[in-house]
């Protein structure tokens, strides 16, 4: 049975799922740069039964989403469809990353989400920043390789950007790594709307880009 239960970090109200009953979930293995998106903000990393999911804006709102066996079941058939290959894996990422969106959407009231969402849309509790999407994508994909579903690639390390001096504004994303050619892909949600699929690019492009 699942109840909710409310708790407060730094004086922000959080809404998290409690599986009752449930044994203990082992933590994962996390590099530095990926624990310090959980510890910069004080919330629990992901675990192989449970993700953070973060929103209105620098994880000022959060919830817990604890995976149903039909959450996963639908997830490893989004992958199945990416063992052909490493481009296969990540179109099948995007699919999982909008199959996230959609099953948290309705819940958190992120269905009305826009694209590029900042302080300046004067929405934030219906929306992501970049460091929204940044955590919310990572912890997924953690997951997922939690589950031994990704064959191609491993999920790597945050990426950064930003240079004022030629107009590019700061900005951060989710990674993955293609195991075969070393290469860093990210997996980008904020430039899209709700249910779009996120950016997947080359790392090099994507820090190039303003």
């Amino acid at each position: 049975m699942t109840i909710f239960r409310q708790f407060r970090f730094a004086g922000t109200l959080v809404l998290g799922a409690v599986m009752t009953g449930a044994p203990s979930a082992r933590a994962m293995e996390l590099t530095p740069p990926q624990a310090d998106l959980y510890n910069s903000v004080s919330i629990i990393p992901p675990s192989a039964s449970r993700m953070p999911v973060c929103y209105g804006f620098g994880c000022r709102r959060r919830t817990f989403l604890d995976f149903t066996d039909g959450d996963r079941r639908t997830l490893t058939q989004i992958l199945a469809a990416g063992k052909a290959s490493s481009a296969a894996e990540r179109a099948a990422i995007q699919k999982a990353v909008i199959w996230f969106d959609k099953r948290m959407g309705p819940i958190i009231g992120t269905d009305k989400r826009i694209a590029n969402a900042d302080i300046r849309s004067n929405a934030d509790a219906s929306n992501f920043d970049c460091w929204d999407t940044t955590r919310n994508a990572a912890s997924l994909l953690l997951v997922l390789q939690e589950w031994k579903l990704l064959k191609h690639h491993t999920v790597g390390n945050p990426r950064y950007r930003g240079n004022f001096f030629v107009g590019q504004l700061p900005h951060n994303t989710a990674v993955i790594v293609d195991k075969t050619t070393g290469v860093e892909w990210v997996v980008d949600m904020w430039p899209k709307k709700y249910a779009e699929a996120p950016d997947v690019m080359t790392a090099n492009q994507w820090q190039s880009e303003r």
